[in-house]
């Protein structure tokens, strides 16, 4: 494996990390301050969404996610990344 191939899936690895970071910051600061709009919450959302919302559209598209009292897309989202996170550190 070349130096370069690993430095990119250390750099994936991290920054799957920090984006399951920001996850867990969103969902505590949802929690404590639900009506916030300030510079972080806005920050978080923007850093995170993106990932939230492809499964959150692949959930709606099979009328999984109409009446869950919990948001069932951020829970998946979380346990994803997870996966993807342990497979690039067993493979690589």
């Amino acid at each position: 494996m070349s130096i370069a191939f690993s430095m990119v899936v250390n750099f994936i690895y991290y920054l799957l990390g920090a984006v399951e970071l920001a996850m867990l910051v969103r969902a505590v600061l949802s929690w404590v301050a639900p009506d916030a709009y300030g510079t972080v919450i806005t920050f978080l959302y923007a850093v995170t969404e993106p990932f939230i919302s492809v499964v959150r559209r692949l959930l709606d598209r099979l009328s999984l996610n109409a009446n869950s009292p919990i948001d069932l897309s951020f829970l998946i989202t979380a346990v994803l990344i997870e996966i993807i996170r342990i497979m690039l550190s067993v493979m690589f």
